[in-house]
């Protein structure tokens, strides 16, 4: 199929396959007639990629997490370590919002429960 046709289906626009393929996320594919001509799994992989970048994965991220499972591996560990820690700061910013809904202090850095539970995240274990 044309580029044209694999951006209708995938609804990725043409620059970013081309993108992807210079940066080899894509293979390169058959050309007929100067034209590219891509087989049907390229969308599965399309698909693949967009996932990935859903998740939270760069575009480096996205070559490693394509090689083989000794180099991947280490970038996947590291990823969900920083997915970890993410998780504990929008916990925190959640709790911090749902206080400051219900705070009747003027300055909410001010209010004592906001100030005890900011050291309380100070001091806390690291996310595993």
């Amino acid at each position: 199929m044309t580029i044209g046709r694999l951006s209708e289906i995938t609804g990725v626009p043409a620059s970013a396959i081309r993108y992807w393929e210079r940066h080899g996320l894509l293979p390169q594919p058959e050309r007929v007639g100067g034209q590219r001509r891509y087989p049907p799994e390229a969308a599965e992989r399309i698909t693949v990629l967009r996932t990935c970048q859903q998740a939270g994965l760069t575009l480096v991220e996205i070559g490693e997490f394509q090689r083989e499972q000794p180099h991947r591996e280490a970038m996947i560990r590291a990823k969900i370590g920083e997915i970890e820690q993410r998780r504990v700061d929008l916990d925190h910013a959640h709790q911090l919002l749902t206080h400051a809904l219900r705070c009747g202090e003027e300055d909410i850095v001010r209010c004592p429960k906001f100030r005890e539970q900011m050291a309380a995240w100070e001091t806390a274990d690291p996310a595993p």
